[in-house]
């Protein structure tokens, strides 16, 4: 029990997050560089290309994956059928998002990690995410779809995206929040007059679906992806978590609830299409209204098993990089100058905030990007 307090209180210290901050950042620089070196392989052996950015992307991703499951210790439980079970990961498939927390893009991220494609997992960017390194640079590699909130100029250029995925040489889910932005009630009030005037039935626990992103994905990876997973994400005992509860090392236990649908049946013209869309979010509406009220989703529960590769991967980097920057620290002590020890840890600090700021961004910006123009909330 006193070596559990003890580690627990190590976990809130700000050198361990400086170390983790310092680890993910030289190493994401390390990988986006291994990245640019695959260049001149694409006009060679394309696929080969692809399945070496899934790999190195992954390397970076599941440092975020490992720092929820097994710094913070959070748990995910899965409500699904057993059928469809059985076919996650085996396929390409689209994923629906509820966004309603700060941290639901790592739970994402978790669930395609323990099956398998969180390397390729693809999803609907704003254009200037690509320019953020590490992860903006990681995503332009593993072709991730980018656009610019215009629908007039993005249209050719995320067909083309789409369709560069139709032979996409590893299985990928795309991860979509067809909401745009993440739920607060200030956003939510506008939504729903949004709702009234169009004459849509008013959701409680979502803002109105954008629909032209999710139209647009669907009809340019028909043949390529065959289902869609409606998907609905809650945490226990009404808890709100955040990126530094994690940081933390607080423990949270995600509910995830996962509907297989088969692709065939989302309609292929645009405005049944957004009528299937808007039908699907009032039932997740009801999905989330049983949850408030039973504490759980309905059907089965299993805990997918978290797989080591994510540990692993995060220990090697670790070993790697801390011990150079332990002995550099230990000379700058010996040195005896002040100033540099001060204005070392200053930096150090910098960075930390930096890293916080970055995968903040990613984040709010991740996401379908696209709607009806009276449903652009304030935030874009």
């Amino acid at each position: 029990m006193i070596r559990m307090g003890i580690i627990k209180v190590l976990k809130t210290q700000l050198l361990c997050h400086l170390i983790i901050c310092y680890v993910f950042l030289i190493s994401g620089f390390i990988v986006n560089l291994l990245q640019l070196c695959t260049l001149p392989l694409w006009p060679i052996n394309k696929q080969l290309a692809r399945k070496i950015n899934c790999r190195l992307g992954y390397s970076i991703s599941s440092q975020l994956v490992a720092l929820l499951e097994w710094w913070s210790g959070t748990e995910c439980s899965l409500y699904t059928d057993p059928e469809s079970y059985s076919l996650y990961g085996k396929e390409n498939a689209i994923v629906v998002l509820n966004h309603n927390f700060e941290i639901d893009f790592m739970a994402g991220w978790t669930i395609c990690e323990r099956f398998g494609v969180l390397g390729s997992s693809k999803v609907l960017a704003k254009k200037e995410l690509s320019f953020v390194p590490v992860i903006g640079w990681m995503w332009y590699f593993l072709e991730i779809v980018f656009c610019k909130r215009n629908w007039e100029v993005d249209r050719k250029n995320v067909v083309q995206s789409l369709r560069n995925l139709r032979d996409y040489p590893e299985n990928f889910w795309f991860l979509l929040h067809c909401e745009g932005t993440r739920f607060t009630e200030k956003k939510h009030k506008i939504s729903m007059e949004v709702a009234e005037k169009k004459g849509l039935p008013k959701l409680k626990y979502h803002l109105l679906p954008r629909t032209k992103g999710f139209w647009m994905t669907v009809q340019n990876l028909r043949g390529k992806v065959t289902a869609v997973y409606d998907s609905t994400l809650n945490f226990r005992n009404n808890e709100m978590p955040t990126l530094l509860g994690v940081l933390n090392g607080k423990k949270y236990h995600a509910d995830l609830y996962v509907r297989r649908i088969p692709l065939d049946s989302v309609p292929e013209e645009e405005s049944e299409c957004a009528a299937w869309l808007h039908k699907l979010y009032q039932e997740k509406d009801e999905f989330q209204e049983h949850y408030t009220r039973t504490g759980r989703f309905p059907g089965p529960i299993t805990s997918p098993p978290c797989r080591p590769w994510a540990l692993l991967n995060w220990l090697f980097w670790v070993c790697l990089l801390v011990y150079p920057l332990f002995r550099l620290l230990l000379q700058l002590l010996l040195s005896g100058s002040i100033s540099t020890v001060v204005c070392t840890f200053v930096f150090c600090f910098a960075v930390s905030v930096g890293i916080r700021w970055m995968i903040g961004q990613t984040e709010i910006e991740k996401g379908s990007n696209y709607g009806n123009k009276e449903v652009q909330l304030n935030n874009n």
